[in-house]
């Protein structure tokens, strides 16, 4: 190797190593939690001293893990449906408004990002036992919604930033209304930033806890929910299955969110 390539490789070197163990540190619990959903023993052992299905034939027997998993799956995507209609309308809007009063609204839209989200679900828990929504699948999806949407907000944007609005112009002059130009012009050409952000709002209400905790309840509690309740009475592989099929969906989800994209890119 030439000298003078050694003072340019040895930066790159180290951030690459550096890459390396942060991406270590963040898949390390995948790695751990995995092979102990497949243990054999009554408790959380790692590494495992046998291998079977029995936590996940433990999961999937029992009626109210299942009542809990369709619980989140409804809601979940329940949420994926109105966050999107609602940040998309939202995003669309801010993004076609010249007004200054636009960035005070983004800015007001993309709040549940940066307020700690205890303090969100603290708020939530006393506006819903005033209105009756505490432990109701309603209530869920309103404050899943109110959570997700700022994931959409920003990932359609983003689509928008890139898109020329004289197209959409051009359409109206041509007869159409704003909402017929929207989804004949507009709309297939930001595709890939409406179902990136669909599918994190997804994600988001299927992982959310904090909020879940404070007013899901009865025969509404979420997944996430009843493993943080039966995290109290006995820690169990049980667990680790349901994290696992967790992680896994997630996973899923934003592959199946890269693929669009990619996709979409590719044919335009």
């Amino acid at each position: 190797m030439p000298a003078s390539l050694a003072p340019r490789l040895a930066p790159r070197l180290a951030l690459g190593i550096l890459v390396a163990l942060v991406l270590l540190f963040l898949v390390l619990p995948i790695l751990i939690v995995v092979p102990m959903s497949f243990s054999n023993a009554r408790f959380l052992t790692f590494p495992p001293p046998g291998y079977s299905f029995r936590w996940y034939e433990a999961f999937f027997g029992n009626p109210a893990w299942m009542q809990a998993a369709r619980v989140s799956l409804g809601v979940a995507v329940a949420t994926a449906l109105g966050a999107t209609l609602i940040g998309t309308a939202a995003a669309y809007a801010l993004s076609m408004s010249g007004a200054r009063l636009a960035r005070s609204l983004t800015v007001i839209l993309l709040l549940p990002l940066v307020v700690p989200i205890v303090i969100t679900a603290i708020g939530v828990f006393f506006v819903f036992a005033k209105t009756g929504l505490l432990a109701t699948l309603p209530g869920l999806v309103l404050a899943n919604v109110m959570l997700a949407t700022p994931y959409v907000v920003t990932a359609v944007l983003a689509g928008l930033r890139g898109f020329d609005p004289t197209q959409e112009m051009v359409a109206r002059s041509l007869g159409m209304n704003r909402l017929r130009a929207f989804l004949t012009v507009t709309l297939p050409q930001i595709r890939p930033s409406v179902v990136s952000g669909a599918l994190f709002a997804f994600i988001s209400a299927l992982d959310e806890t904090v909020v879940a905790i404070f007013i899901a309840g009865g025969e509404n509690q979420t997944l996430t929910k009843r493993m943080f309740t039966a995290l109290r009475d006995e820690i169990d592989p049980t667990i680790a299955a349901i994290s696992s099929l967790l992680t896994a969906a997630s996973l899923i989800v934003v592959v199946l969110a890269s693929l669009s994209a990619r996709k979409s890119s590719t044919s335009s």
